[in-house]
């Protein structure tokens, strides 16, 4: 899968995808990150990419033209690839964006900088994303993290095809809780189910405390998960110790 950024600030992007799981898939061919110089794209001696705004204020404004010069080389080479704006104003980015963000050959992915972008920006793009409500210096930091939860989802990333189903959000609950080596910790003991063997008992302790720590954490995610009639029994369950103060 291919991830294209324009951005005017490449060098960003060198560290952050050179270790880990998104590296090795970068170094296995399943997945191909590319940070392009906006400038590339600007005419003139400085390659000027923004200008003050019509109307006064603070700030400058990233021009249309050099996005639009970008996209039409970058569409040019993967015509099917989506572009997505990261911007304040976008739609806050869920795990079943990252989800449907996957299945794309490419995502081309513009990141404003400075006081933000000419709104006729807005008409070149398929998409717009935020991360939450909070101001960045940029969309740099933005795109790293979508290109993160994408490219885990890409075939053959994860080492484990199961790992990304267990995953917060994969189902629309939080994840359950997770426990290795050593049996006792400080005084901190692993629930006796889940040293027991018993997998049908551990699943179902582990469907429990998704409900649970979503219910807790999270109530409004389960308005929108899918639940089962046990799930919605175990709930009213939980529900009711909540009420009578046990957790």
């Amino acid at each position: 899968m291919f991830f294209d950024v324009l951005t005017l600030f490449p060098g960003m992007f060198a560290s952050p995808f050179a270790d880990s799981i998104v590296g090795k898939a970068v170094e296995r061919g399943l997945v191909n990150i590319t940070a392009h110089n906006l400038r590339d794209w600007a005419e003139g001696k400085h390659k000027v990419t923004d200008d003050v705004p019509y109307g006064g204020g603070d700030g400058m404004v990233l021009k249309p033209e050099p996005v639009a010069r970008a996209l039409k080389d970058l569409k040019a080479l993967r015509p099917k690839a989506r572009v997505l704006l990261m911007t304040p104003q976008g739609e806050p980015f869920r795990q079943q964006h990252a989800r449907e963000l996957a299945c794309n050959e490419g995502l081309i992915f513009i990141c404003g900088r400075y006081e933000g972008f000419d709104e006729r920006i807005r008409s070149m793009v398929d998409s717009e994303f935020s991360l939450g409500d909070f101001v960045l210096t940029g969309g740099e930091l933005a795109s790293m993290a979508m290109i993160d939860a994408v490219a885990r989802l890409v075939p053959g990333v994860l080492g484990n095809r199961d790992s990304a189903l267990s995953d917060s959000y994969s189902d629309g609950l939080l994840e359950y809780p997770q426990y290795t080596r050593p049996a006792e910790f400080e005084g901190l003991k692993v629930p006796d189910v889940l040293l027991s063997g018993n997998h049908a008992a551990i699943a179902r302790w582990r469907r429990r405390q998704q409900l649970l720590r979503t219910l807790l954490r999270r109530p409004e995610l389960l308005e929108d998960a899918c639940l089962s009639e046990e799930d919605r029994r175990t709930l009213d369950d939980l529900l009711q110790d909540q009420a009578a103060g046990n957790h």
